[in-house]
């Protein structure tokens, strides 16, 4: 009895042990990762996301790859500009594995190959440049970096995305330097700002004042003009006046004359009339006297008029 119960426990075990064993060899590939797997030493397949079974003892799991962007940051690196300036730069390298076999078997170490081509293409690059230029070429220099390591590491199946400087460390007497350069570049132009200020504040008060004389000159001739047209208004108003007096004073006469005729007056009566007029014209102011040719009639009938009052 306690062999067979010995024997019942050895065989549980065993099927313990081999269902370990099946479970072990059930492997899930999770997303953006990828499984380098080898038989007998040898590359055999990469397993890409899902499940795969591998065979016990024969085949193994040599290296699990990320297919995710990944970034290396790299410490500063002494680098000499072309006018012999050493200053301090370190990078920022965005990259991404393509190609999982060629990464585990390509390179011993990608990411200090990566660090040692970066440090080294820096170099290369920073000494054809001066001071300012680096300085100012951040983009330029980026760009040359990274096409210069995506060739050179594409037998290694990585993809270099961007690279970036992340920082430009010059001596500290060039930081000096540079800050006083800066320091009198912003009080020039803070000097041509307020010239211009003030520049523009003369003109913009020339401008007031000339707009305001025009204004005036204008607002005098607009008053010169009313005047005229004032004046020039009563004057034909004054004419129309006179016009109109003598108009009525000729109507008036013209209706004299229409009633004297209307009257039919004798001609003792209109000589009567003459001679009113002859004595209002001799009143002495007149230097020319008019005389009638018919007078010795006038004066007759005076005569006549006269004696006619007495002996009445």
């Amino acid at each position: 009895m306690p062999e067979n119960t010995f024997g019942l426990i050895a065989i549980g075990a065993l099927v313990l042990i081999l269902i370990g064993i099946v479970i072990s060899c059930i492997k899930i590939v999770p997303q953006s990762r990828a499984y380098i797997v080898e038989r007998l030493g040898a590359y055999n397949s990469t397993w890409q996301t899902g499940l795969h079974i591998k065979i016990p003892i024969i085949e193994r799991i040599a290296k699990i790859v990320s297919l995710k962007e990944q970034v290396a940051d790299f410490p500063p690196q002494p680098v000499i500009t072309k006018d012999n300036v050493t200053m301090q730069i370190d990078t920022v390298v965005f990259y991404q594995i393509t190609d999982p076999k060629l990464y585990t078997y390509g390179v011993e170490n990608p990411i200090s190959a990566i660090e040692n081509l970066t440090a080294t293409t820096l170099r290369n690059i920073i000494g054809d440049m001066e001071l300012d230029h680096t300085l100012t070429s951040r983009d330029t220099i980026n760009a040359k970096i990274r096409v210069i390591l995506d060739e050179a590491t594409d037998p290694w199946g990585i993809k270099v995305n961007r690279v970036e400087l992340k920082n430009i460390f010059p001596p500290r007497e060039i930081q000096d330097a540079m800050e006083k350069q800066m320091k009198a570049e912003r009080e020039r132009r803070e000097a041509i700002l307020r010239a211009e200020g003030e520049k523009a504040s003369a003109v913009l008060v020339a401008e007031g004042e000339k707009e305001a004389k025009i204004l005036a000159a204008e607002a005098d001739k607009q008053s010169a003009i009313l005047r005229a047209e004032a004046v020039k208004e009563a004057k034909i108003r004054e004419s129309e006046g006179e016009a109109q007096a003598i108009l009525a004073i000729q109507q008036a006469k013209a209706k004299g004359i229409q009633l004297i005729n209307e009257a039919n007056p004798s001609d003792g009566m209109l000589r009567m009339r003459s001679m009113e007029a002859f004595e209002k014209a001799a009143d002495g102011k007149a230097t020319k006297l008019i005389v009638p040719s018919d007078l010795q009639n006038i004066v007759g009938l005076a005569a006549t008029l006269k004696s006619a009052v007495k002996d009445n």
